[in-house]
């Protein structure tokens, strides 16, 4: 395998009771880029996913993670492998606060229990780092907003900054944008592109302007295959992704 290569998958197949999700997919995810996903509805970019954090088995083919083989793996293994993955559907506490939601991440990092009854030094190393990554995803002033209060963006922020306390050497972002205003899209955009300057993620994205601004790399899938991959200006040009996924037939 390619060390370029920090992700990996050959001939990756899913299929339900006959039904085909993903149909041999073959993906190479180069390490240190922003990588996107995209497709029409149906097209099998969420059982991907899941196949690539172990939430789903795959029918055959393999997943390769950093050179290894990572098929048989099981999700918390995987996970403490250094893939992260951030839900399209939020996966915080939401009675808890912002600040208090990053620090159980951290201490889930740290492979412990939850000790709540940990001496109030190692506490306050918590909240330091915990302070840090909410600064960075630009929730400084909302680290003591519980949240269920938070804005739907700042929502997804705060989600990101619990997947970035994993600290994951690739980052997976399931429809980062799903449902954000335009305020939101450029403060998140931003924020995946700083987040990347030192990690790769591997996003599933509708957003297309998104996908043009962000994208390294760009794979389309359609009824579960790879219809096309390269940058946006090869696919966005290709007629039979336009067909496929903008609905633009030919005359």
């Amino acid at each position: 395998m390619n060390e370029d290569f920090i992700l990996e998958t050959e001939d990756l197949t899913k299929e339900f009771a006959g039904f085909v999700a993903v149909n041999g997919v073959n993906l190479r995810v180069a390490r240190g880029s922003i990588h996107a996903l995209i497709g029409p509805n149906g097209a099998g970019k969420t059982t991907c996913f899941n196949l690539l954090t172990k939430f789903l088995r795959p029918t055959r083919g393999r997943i390769i993670y950093r050179g290894r083989d990572i098929t048989a793996v099981p999700p918390a293994a995987v996970a403490r492998l250094g893939v992260g993955r951030s839900f399209q559907i939020s996966a915080i506490f939401p009675h808890l606060t912002v600040l208090e939601n990053v620090r159980i991440a951290l201490q889930r990092n740290r492979g412990g229990s939850f000790d709540f009854w940990r001496s109030k030094n190692v506490l306050d190393a918590f909240n330091e780092r915990a302070l840090a990554l909410i600064t960075d995803v630009g929730l400084a002033s909302y680290a003591h907003h519980t949240a269920v209060e938070l804005p739907y963006g700042r929502k997804r922020a705060l989600e990101i900054a619990t997947t970035l306390a994993l600290d994951p050497e690739i980052l997976l972002l399931d429809e980062p944008m799903a449902g954000m205003g335009h305020e939101d899209i450029d403060r998140i955009s931003a924020l995946i592109k700083s987040v990347a300057a030192n990690r790769t993620v591997l996003m599933v994205e509708h957003n297309l302007s998104v996908v043009a601004n962000l994208s390294h790399r760009i794979t389309v899938l359609t009824r579960g295959r790879v219809l096309a991959e390269g940058n946006y200006q090869t696919v966005s040009a290709d007629p039979s992704v336009r067909e496929a996924y903008l609905g633009v037939g030919h005359a």
